[in-house]
């Protein structure tokens, strides 16, 4: 897998109820109010700590379209088929291009939550990521983050792997534990029973 991978990589995606687009400028309005609206819920997340108006969002936006546009990571923003509605932010990061693997981020908008719309958008993200060649796609989350475990663990069927000691600081600036989650690229279908991929 190399950077220019994700370069040439979709900027849109499709699901049953959602479409996902990268960061153009016009999801910066939803993304804002989306933000403000999930502020209670958002104490994990750095740049989740505050309210937010729309110049900050098209601001964010714009180094979203930059990263992307140099291989650094993918970022999109899901978006309810039927009425448009801000459903969440996702983004495949830290990219090992050797091994190759990444980890993914998500944060979604409350007023969602329930109906399985994070979950679809999240699994249209990593079925990309490993079309693309990535072979395991990593989330961390801080340890009491309990909707974020829960998430990775029971929505999308990663494995708990470790506790990572004093990894990072957390949106206080408190060093903080984090549990590592992971999920592996499927086995081909047309492998031989009992196959596994190499270390």
């Amino acid at each position: 897998m190399e950077r220019r991978t994700l370069i040439q990589a979709p900027r849109e995606l499709h699901t049953p109820r959602l479409r996902l687009v990268w960061p153009v400028p016009e999801v910066a309005a939803p993304f804002a109010e989306s933000l403000n609206a999930s502020l209670p819920a958002l104490r994990f997340i750095h740049w989740g700590q505050h309210a937010v108006d729309r110049a900050w969002a098209e601001r964010f936006c714009e180094g979203g379209r930059a990263l992307v546009n140099e291989g650094d990571c993918l970022i999109f923003h899901a978006l309810r088929r039927d009425d448009g509605a801000h459903v969440g932010r996702i983004d495949l990061h830290s990219f090992d291009f050797h091994t190759p693997r990444a980890e993914i981020g998500y944060v979604g908008d409350v007023r969602q939550s329930g109906q399985g719309l994070m979950r679809e958008a999240v699994r249209a993200v990593m079925d990309l990521g490993f079309s693309l060649g990535l072979v395991r796609i990593e989330a961390i989350s801080e340890v009491d983050n309990t909707r974020a475990l829960h998430f990775a663990e029971h929505a999308l069927g990663m494995v708990r792997e470790g506790r990572l000691h004093h990894r990072e600081r957390d949106a206080q600036g408190r060093l903080c534990d984090q549990w590592m989650f992971a999920a592996l690229a499927p086995v081909p279908s047309s492998a031989p029973q009992g196959a596994a991929a190499s270390a």
